[in-house]
């Protein structure tokens, strides 16, 4: 299920977790060459991102 984002924070390992609009959270690594978003480096990068939207595993589990 699609969920726009609605912010950041880095989680307890200083990660970077997306805040969706449903209420959960979901990682958002920049780890080459498994995963490649290195615009989470920046603040600039993660405001650009505001929006989004992310297909939230846990919402789908739910439904």
């Amino acid at each position: 299920m699609l969920q726009a984002i609605i912010g950041f924070h880095l989680d307890e390992e200083q990660h970077w977790v997306a805040d969706l609009s449903c209420g959960h959270g979901q990682h958002v690594r920049h780890n080459p060459p498994w995963q490649n978003r290195p615009w989470v480096m920046t603040e600039e990068g993660r405001k650009e991102k505001l929006g989004v939207k992310l297909d939230c595993k846990k919402c789908e589990i739910q439904t």
